[in-house]
């Protein structure tokens, strides 16, 4: 009985200090609630799970994106960019107007630069970004930088494979991340091919069974390409043939995503995303090359299109891909147009948009009919009721599978990206978006929304409030963990 009591001593006293560590630690007052609940009411498992999952690595920023070791020079860089981007919306005031709040916003938070002079071209599936892909690796003349969540060793995974090691034969310099759980079927076959045929891959944050819990919940969900520092591409969509929908297989579910290629000053961001990570998983940081910024694009772009890289994860100081998404919402003055795959908003996003639709603005949220998560999608239906009391316009995706994570404001604002609009995203994975600030783009994507409409079913507000109480108490239920999801 004394070693009982002990025992009970103990775990009361280690119960505390992990309620303080939680109430200390965590930013967000809904998901401290929900680790403070789980720890208290899961007795072990729950403080197992926080110490697993819930520790705010934003606090302890798992590494620095600091590539200049020189303080003067990176004052120098930072100076040039405020300069440069203030006089990109100088000469480019009539195109960004309504949205240079949101501009400033990226340049303060992370630095971002403001870039003007790019062709954009906007890639719907897979089946339009590969081809895209496949030719811009092949124009190469003198690197190519790779960084994708999934990677899968199936027919497009093997003829990416090969047309890396055709360029690295050729003298190509090829470098290549991967996350090593979302790619983590390629480490045992394609990664030593790789490798033996020079080119460089490493996995991002390392999976050991030891370091299982924080290395799992910390993953790099970026989709990134860089060739010769002047291309780029970035989006929704990974290396796998499920994104393909070329028809042969008629039991295949239809795969609609997003993508977006960037030729032009736009890239340079996405480079040094690329550099960050790429030090943080080699041993060896890559030194200074003036290839990888080039000063001026190899070829002259057609378009004028002004490009703004939103980047953020558990190493940043803020939830800047959450805060510029905010700030979008907040300077749309008609229309918003919204598609993501995984959307449980939190409290700050539901606000925005229900302010938003109440002022007057349509807002129309396309989401998948059926998710690929049982309990995601319960946790996000949990949210409609709010949204569609507000007037917020909900549809659901029957075609197939909707991948896509796209914004788009008044036709003129356009954000194509990685982060689905979830807690996941916005707080714990590596997620990166573009913003596009161009007419032309975003009446593209807007026919491209109202396009996936015709394969959605419009919820009905009436209908959907005299669903089942058990459906709602479940979906309540699931929302309760939405943190932790």
């Amino acid at each position: 009985m004394d070693w009982l009591l002990i025992a009970e001593i103990v775990y009361l006293i280690a119960l505390g200090l992990v309620c303080l560590r939680i109430i200390y630690d965590t930013r967000s007052t809904t998901k401290t609630l929900a680790y403070l609940l789980f720890a208290v009411f899961v007795p072990f498992f729950g403080m197992i799970f926080y110490f697993f999952f819930g520790i705010n690595y934003r606090h302890r920023k798992m590494y620095s994106k600091k590539l200049y070791e020189d303080d003067e020079l990176a004052t120098k860089f930072r100076d040039d960019l405020m300069l440069y981007s203030r006089q990109t919306i100088q000469e480019n005031n009539d195109k960004i107007l309504s949205n240079k709040e949101l501009a400033f916003m990226l340049l303060k938070d992370s630095m971002s630069p403001l870039t003007t002079n790019n062709e954009v071209k906007l890639l719907i599936n897979g089946e339009h970004k590969f081809p895209e892909v496949l030719r811009a690796i092949k124009a190469a003349k003198h690197h190519i930088h790779i960084e994708y969540y999934i990677f899968e060793d199936d027919l497009i995974g093997q003829q990416l494979a090969e047309a890396l090691i055709e360029k690295s034969k050729e003298g190509i310099k090829v470098r290549f991340i991967y996350d090593d759980f979302g790619s983590r079927d390629i480490r045992k076959k394609l990664v030593p091919k790789l490798r033996a045929n020079g080119i460089e891959a490493y996995p991002f944050l390392k999976v050991h069974f030891i370091l299982l819990a924080n290395r799992l919940n910390y993953r790099n969900h970026r989709k990134i390409i860089v060739i010769d520092g002047v291309t780029s591409f970035v989006g929704g969509i990974n290396v796998s043939d499920r994104y393909i929908n070329d028809g042969n297989e008629p039991q295949k579910t239809f795969w609609r995503d997003t993508h977006l290629r960037i030729d032009g000053p736009g890239t340079q961001y996405l480079q040094y995303l690329f550099l960050c990570d790429w030090n943080f998983c080699t041993d060896e940081p890559l030194k200074r090359d003036p290839h990888f910024f080039p000063q001026k694009p190899a070829e002259p772009t057609k378009d004028d299109t002004i490009v703004q890289i939103a980047a953020s994860g558990p190493d940043s100081e803020s939830p800047t891909i959450l805060f510029s998404i905010l700030q979008a919402i907040n300077l749309a003055e008609k229309e918003i147009l919204i598609t993501s795959p995984y959307f449980i908003p939190g409290e700050s996003l539901l606000d925005a948009l229900s302010i938003a639709s109440l002022s007057g603005i349509a807002v129309k949220l396309l989401v998948p009919g059926k998710s690929d998560s049982v309990l995601v999608n319960s946790a996000a239906r949990s949210y409609y009721n709010d949204l569609l009391k507000s007037g917020v316009e909900i549809y659901q995706y029957k075609k197939g599978f909707v991948h896509a994570k796209t914004l788009v404001s008044d036709s003129k604002l356009a954000m194509i990206g990685t982060a689905n609009m979830d807690f996941r995203s916005f707080d714990l994975n590596f997620e990166v978006n573009a913003v596009v600030y161009d007419n032309k783009i975003g009446t593209e994507l807007t026919e491209v929304f109202y396009q996936d409409l015709q394969d959605a079913e419009k919820i009905d507000p009436e209908e959907w409030a005299a669903r089942p109480s058990y459906k709602q108490l479940l979906e309540k239920a699931a929302r309760l963990l939405s943190p932790l999801l």
